[in-house]
């Protein structure tokens, strides 16, 4: 496979979702969740590993794939359109929000002329390894593996057949003509669902995503990019719980040929505080609430046994595992599901639950009764937890250590549940013990966590590594914008990990830090930590330069306005796993914070 990162474009039902390439074939779809096993993973492996491809017979072997392709202004509804020597044809493809079943409907259109089109479908289930039976019943071909049922029909009917383990269908179509295809998914036990109509689905499709990005309160610069990451983030939604997983996909690599390669298709704590702010403040307070409402169900239990990131549904076991049958992107192996990083002690993360509860709060939220016990459960732990070494942010898979991010977090815990008792008398709470824990954190991250030679806080105590994630400092709060630690700390991040106008998260491949990342080889430039320095440069009095970055990173995004998580700007491709909510977070928000809070509301 020849594809990059950015030829694919999203669909889905915020219950799962499918990356469609420029060449019109269905690479990637787990059903009937994000996390479930993928009916088509020729994403990570080859065409035998299952993918759907639509497009003119004209156009088999053009490496160059479509004309043109768009959204559906203010939806996630795709069209895609060759030119060819005989005519014009388009295939408009979305996924129905369902009730019941997942559906992938394939609308195809002649535009102009009469143009042959050619649709070969290889359903693989279990990422590619089981070839299931077909059959025929009532118009439908009907594959069947084990749970797995799978039923496709096309409206009006048109020539099918089976060859080479797939199901091909060639018709013609001219200016104004449609053939539907419509692939329903169902447990195998049970009866098939209802049949869909097609040219309904579509409308109500277009019909709820407009009516839904109509309400984005942003009226600012780039408000098309912020309205499409802001749908990306919808799509990348699990509506029945609220959890939003950190990507669609699984193994996309961090690096060209590389073992970076890790399953984001769950739901991180870290993305908690930046969720939330970026869902409130553009408008959507019903999806704030829900993905308040997963974390509150998440974090329940016992405080030490908080994950770093859990299931869609709240899961809390989430194996990792290698699937050796498929090469992986660009041969970027091994290809994983699950994530052992889940079992980290990561002191950050209550800091950012206890930063988005308090955020829910301020923000009018309605409180549920178990949440500020929550939150004192959490505040307990931290009391005697916080002077541990932990595995930070980035999830380092080296030694733990004492991150100055991560104890920044805990002075953040600490001092949002100070202001929640000052705020909010009638709750109980130890106040002087967290103003005494408060104080205590931030006297010690100041002595041990800041290099006064350079002038810039480190990646943990003792070392002269660099973090990008320090540039969050005057975001929460932990020291003024204009403080000179800060200022010194943004321009040493700038001068230390800057890599071709962008930011990369740490330095991966400097010799001492091998121990610290516990990986070989490096990475990308990081999108989100671009995207937080631009939100620095702003804050510390810089707010051309911070406008130009802006700039920059929005034209990384692909044609169809999305981003994965990091960019390669040599080699001037898109990294890691697609669309990243990490990436598209940081352009929301940076959006609002450098265009000013009088653009929404």
């Amino acid at each position: 496979m020849d594809a990059r990162i950015e030829d694919y474009a999203l669909i889905g039902d915020e219950q799962t979702a499918a990356l469609v390439g420029r060449d019109g074939s269905i690479d990637w779809l787990c059903l009937p969740r994000f996390d479930s096993g993928a009916c088509f993973a020729r994403l990570l492996g080859e065409d035998e590993h299952g993918h759907w491809r639509i497009a003119p017979k004209a156009a088999e072997g053009n490496k160059r794939g479509c004309t043109r392709r768009a959204y559906r202004p203010d939806t996630l509804v795709l069209d895609t359109e060759w030119d060819t020597p005989d005519g014009t044809v388009r295939v408009t493809d979305l996924m129905p929000q369902r009730e019941h079943a997942p559906d992938v409907i394939r609308i195809v259109e002649g535009v102009s002329g009469r143009v042959t089109v050619r649709s070969t479908l290889r359903l693989r289930f279990d990422y590619g390894s089981i070839v299931p039976w077909m059959r025929r019943s009532d118009g439908h071909r009907v594959a069947v593996a084990g749970p797995d049922s799978a039923w496709l029909r096309s409206e009006p009917p048109v020539h099918t057949w089976g060859e080479d383990y797939g199901t091909h269908s060639e018709f013609t179509v001219g200016g104004g003509e449609r053939v539907a295809f419509v692939l329903t998914w169902h447990p195998s036990h049970e009866r098939r669902p209802g049949l869909v109509d097609p040219y309904e689905a579509l409308e109500d499709s277009l019909t709820d995503w407009r009516r839904w990005a109509g309400r984005c309160r942003y009226d600012g610069p780039h408000r098309d990019a912020v309205v499409r990451s802001l749908i990306t983030l919808k799509a990348l939604t699990y509506a029945p719980t609220g959890g939003i997983v950190a990507a669609a996909t699984t193994s996309l690599p961090e690096r060209l040929g590389g073992v970076r390669n890790w399953d984001y298709r769950y739901c991180w704590l870290r993305d908690s505080t930046l969720a939330l702010g970026a869902l409130l403040t553009a408008g959507y307070q019903e999806e704030a609430e829900a993905w308040r409402n997963w974390l509150l169900r998440a974090v329940a239990g016992d405080p030490a046994a908080l994950q770093i990131v859990y299931g869609v549904a709240g899961e809390r076991r989430l194996p990792e595992r290698e699937l050796p049958w498929l090469p992986g992107f660009a041969g970027s192996s091994p290809v994983r599901t699950g994530n052992g990083a889940l079992d980290q002690l990561q002191l950050d993360v209550y800091g950012e639950v206890m930063d988005s509860l308090s955020l829910a709060r301020g923000a009018g939220l309605p409180t549920r009764p178990h949440m500020w016990a929550i939150q004192r459960a959490l505040m307990g732990f931290l009391e005697s937890a916080w002077r541990e070494p932990d595995q930070g942010l980035w999830e380092m898979r080296g030694d733990a250590r004492h991150f100055v991010h991560s104890k920044m977090m805990v002075w953040v815990a600490a001092d949002r549940a100070v202001r929640t008792l000052e705020s909010h008398q009638e709750l109980d709470g130890d106040l002087e013990g967290w103003r005494r824990l408060r104080e205590e954190v931030h006297r010690e991250v100041c002595e041990k966590g800041y290099d006064p030679e350079r002038n810039t806080f480190t990646q943990s105590y003792g070392s002269r590594a660099l973090d990008a994630a320090l540039l969050l400092i005057p975001r929460v709060g932990f020291l003024p914008p204009d403080d000179p630690r800060v200022i010194g700390t943004v321009d040493a991040i700038r001068a230390g990990l800057g890599h071709r106008g962008f930011l990369r998260r740490y330095d991966s491949e400097a010799d001492d830090e091998a121990v610290v990342d516990g990986l070989p080889g490096g990475e990308g430039a990081f999108l989100a930590c671009s995207f937080w320095l631009a939100d620095a440069l702003h804050l510390t009095g810089r707010p051309q330069e911070a406008r130009e970055l802006f700039e920059r990173l929005v034209r990384v995004a692909n044609d169809v306005g999305l981003l994965a998580e990091e960019y390669d700007p040599v080699a001037d491709r898109q990294l890691g796993n697609f669309p990243q909510a990490f990436s598209h977070l940081g352009l929301v928000n940076s959006a609002l914070t450098l265009f000013g809070a009088e653009e929404a509301g």
